[in-house]
């Protein structure tokens, strides 16, 4: 089979970007997203070297709004569900990224990343009461790039996309861990 000189041309290139775009997508992650997951993680520990096993109030009220007012701010109403749910995304805030950036794990802890994202987005439209209704939610194919749910999110999981389906790169801890794997 004979292959058009287009192809041969492009051959290299494609190579070169199944090598080149994990470690980009990892590097945009660091610049973008990384300090702005760890800040958020930081406003939801509690007090003393065991604060992330026991979440602020801030935790609960940017996780879950309408639970927490509904038993007036009393965090010791709620249950171990609104706890567990609390920790485990504190903890998510700061690993995920962490293994983004060394290349561990990578496809599993991109993939929590894009869950991540989409519970964080679903929490702001509809937990928050009415975010959607002052502009941040937005609309594709709408002239307006700038909108904070759909096309900020939709870049972000785009480049967590990247890291799912072509893995960590050659830069990675994945790469020397699994040869031909994740």
């Amino acid at each position: 089979m004979t292959t058009s000189p287009l192809a041969e041309m492009a051959h290299p290139i494609n190579r070169a970007g199944d090598e080149i775009l994990p470690i980009l997508a990892r590097l945009v992650f660091a610049g973008v997203l990384t300090l702005y997951y760890w800040n958020s993680g930081l406003t939801k520990l509690g007090d003393g070297i065991f604060g992330i096993f026991s979440p602020s109030i801030g935790a609960y009220g940017q996780i879950f709004p309408k639970a927490l007012e509904a038993v007036g701010y009393d965090i010791s109403q709620l249950t171990i569900f609104h706890w567990a749910v609390v920790t485990a995304g504190t903890i998510a805030e700061f690993v995920l990224p962490v293994l983004i950036i060394i290349g561990l794990l990578t496809r599993l802890a991109a993939f929590g990343m894009i869950g991540f994202i989409i519970v964080q987005s679903l929490t702001d439209l509809f937990g928050h009461g009415g975010i959607a209704h002052d502009g941040t939610l937005g609309a594709w194919f709408d002239r307006m790039p700038d909108a904070l749910i759909l096309d900020q999110r939709a870049f972000w999981v785009l480049c967590l996309l990247i890291l799912v389906f072509k893995g960590a790169g050659t830069l990675s801890i994945d790469r020397g861990l699994f040869r031909n794997g994740p």
